[in-house]
């Protein structure tokens, strides 16, 4: 399709209307939306004569009132100490073993639970419950907040 010189009015008259690319080309027929968008960057054509989205006026928006947190109360878990008497370490764990840590990893009296585990979890039964929440309560949660 050639741009002729009544195509080229036209084009500038429904962009001035301001129909988007894809409204013209299929006004016009034979031609596309880049190409539209082409021509019109070619011919240096910019203003329109209708709001753009941008300067649409814009709604009052109201702050939705943020979700109450949902708090874990932790279990009262005793960690398991070894034969030895001391708590599980990095070097003292196995799969076995809950690997829930407890404390700060630079002190030095940092530590892992230890106590049995069930299945393929990494952690206790207790632990577990802390650590996983069903998919359901993360559903409600990111609808109350978003």
């Amino acid at each position: 399709m050639a741009w002729t010189e009544d195509r080229v009015e036209q084009l500038k008259k429904l962009w001035a209307e301001g129909l988007s690319a894809s409204q013209i080309a299929r006004t016009m027929g034979e031609v596309t939306r880049n190409a539209v968008i082409g021509k019109v960057h070619r011919l240096g054509l910019s203003g329109r004569a209708t709001t753009s989205r941008a300067e649409r006026p814009r709604r009052a928006t109201i702050p939705k009132p943020l979700p109450k947190p949902i708090i874990h109360e932790p279990e009262n878990v005793v960690e398991a100490k070894l034969d030895n008497g001391e708590f599980a370490t990095v070097l003292t764990l196995n799969q076995n073993m809950c690997r829930w840590p407890i404390g700060d990893p630079g002190s030095t009296d940092f530590h892992f639970c230890g106590q049995s585990t069930e299945g393929p979890s990494p952690y206790c039964s207790a632990h577990g419950r802390m650590a996983y929440q069903p998919a359901q309560a993360r559903r409600d949660r990111r609808r109350a907040s978003g």
